[in-house]
């Protein structure tokens, strides 16, 4: 067999993107997939989404982000009590195919111990239905006020690809998954999904470009970088869902120092992060009040602010569609609408454009109405129909407050959130997915080119002699 060795090595050197809440790494994202990655360089930075309501129109720069709860005087009230919740487990597993996500058939999943339907019933994107995964843990909606530290939402959708979907780089980073064996990997939940601009599932990583010095990995790069359409999108299934009236999942990102694929119970405490005497909390916070969420950490960001003496737990940056592009804006390249389409505010979105419009003491009512409307002009004709039920779900839900605080503890994850997070391609540190630049064109069914590469000194024998050097061979 004819083999190919390339001849020079590719130099690890691209200026790396800081992204709104879903960064970007360098061109050659390189990491090896059993020793500590050390190549590529990430800027894991976010848009948090802070407004002030006591000085309407002022948000936040996500490069100079002050602490939005500096001036916070909101009493820590016991959340509403009485709320009833089912007892019996939840269930769901992810079947998997390394080269076709939506096969039944692969390597077995990672069920949480609250999971416990081995046969669920799938929906129409190969994942199991929400119904199917049954009725939720009472520790979803327990009251944990007595005893929980307070922290507060921001929001942001900027359809970048994750931060938790790239490989970590040097052992420095205690955010990623664990990269020193497939164990260890997948007891991180691996890398976070991502999918083209047709929100079509495709690899976190591939082969990279083998030299004749090295064997590596490359990130599929993400749209806001510079490959635009061509690069890779956070999944749409990622948008909130309500699981019923009072609880609800999500992902979101958390501060430098958070760990990915972790998960978190949210109590919503009817109060906001920048509540002062004369500014109190208004009808959308006090309609939030008795409300949990259950969120997993997909993204993280730097400009995600930690505690203070009032909110010690710091802050969760939600993942909710309409909620501001950012600075790094993947949402207008995926869903095109025109330069002069009103997107809302970069940080604040449709929430801080109706505010503008309508004033900050509007009803509860008012402001649904504004940002469905907002929600249906951007979303309706998308053919996204996930984008346009998590911005439905932030007016009719989550009741359009604006940076609200809550009560907050980890908890062990649900399957659904696992499932929706939990990359279907790379179940493992090593594949052999040929490196692709146009993920524009990959189609749900379409099986991955490979290639059949090695390590140096791993190259298979031929005729009696084993190539000392990295290679690949010809296509």
């Amino acid at each position: 067999m004819n083999r190919k060795l390339f001849k020079s090595l590719i130099a690890a050197s691209a200026v790396a993107m800081i992204c709104a809440c879903g960064d970007d790494a360098t061109s050659n994202n390189a990491t090896d997939p059993i020793l500590d990655p050390g190549a590529g360089v990430d800027n894991p930075y976010s848009s948090g989404s802070v407004t002030d309501p006591s000085n309407p129109g002022n948000t936040q720069d996500p490069g100079n982000v002050q602490n939005p709860t500096s001036s916070a005087g909101g009493t820590n009230p016991n959340s509403s009590a009485g709320i009833t919740d089912p007892t019996s487990s939840a269930g769901g597993t992810n079947p998997t195919d390394p080269t076709n996500p939506t096969s039944s058939t692969g390597t077995d999943p990672v069920v949480s111990s609250s999971s416990g339907n081995t046969n669920p019933e799938l929906g129409p994107d190969g994942f199991p239905t929400l119904e199917s995964y049954g009725a939720p843990p009472a520790e979803y909606t327990k009251d944990i006020s007595a005893t929980a530290k307070r922290g507060w939402n921001t929001r942001y959708w900027d359809a970048c690809k994750p931060h938790c979907s790239w490989l970590k780089e040097s052992s420095n980073d205690t955010t990623r998954a664990d990269t020193s064996s497939n164990e260890a990997f997948l007891a991180d939940f691996g890398t976070a999904r991502n999918c083209n601009i047709h929100d079509v599932e495709v690899p976190t990583f591939t082969l990279g470009d083998v030299s004749k010095a090295w064997f590596g990995y490359n990130g599929t790069r993400s749209a806001c970088g510079d490959e635009k359409e061509k690069g890779v999108f956070t999944c749409t299934d990622m948008a909130p869902i309500a699981v019923n009236d009072t609880l609800s999942y999500a992902y979101v990102a958390g501060t430098a120092d958070s760990k990915c694929g972790k998960c978190y119970h949210l109590q919503y405490d009817g109060h906001f992060a920048n509540e002062m005497e004369n500014n109190p909390p208004r009808e959308t916070h006090k309609a939030l009040k008795g409300k949990h969420m259950i969120v997993m950490a997909s993204n993280i960001g730097m400009d995600v602010a930690g505690g203070n003496p009032n909110l010690p737990a710091g802050q969760f940056d939600l993942m909710v569609p309409g909620g501001g592009v950012g600075a790094f804006d993947a949402l207008t390249t995926q869903v095109k609408k025109g330069s002069d389409f009103n997107w809302g505010a970069g940080f604040g979105g449709f929430l801080t454009e109706c505010q503008n419009q309508l004033g900050y003491d509007a009803t509860l009512v008012e402001y649904q109405t504004c940002i469905k409307g907002m929600c249906d002009a951007a979303f309706g004709d998308a053919g996204l129909p996930n984008l346009l039920r998590g911005c439905h779900w932030f007016a009719d839900w989550y009741m359009a407050a604006d940076n609200p605080t809550y009560y907050i503890e980890e908890v062990e994850c649900p399957q659904y959130l696992i499932d929706h997070y939990m990359s279907r391609y790379n179940t493992s540190l090593e594949n052999n997915f040929k490196k692709v630049t146009d993920w524009s064109t990959f189609k749900e069914g379409d099986v991955l080119d490979t290639l059949h590469c090695w390590k140096a000194g791993e190259a298979p024998p031929e005729n009696g002699w084993q190539n000392p050097s990295a290679g690949c061979d010809v296509e």
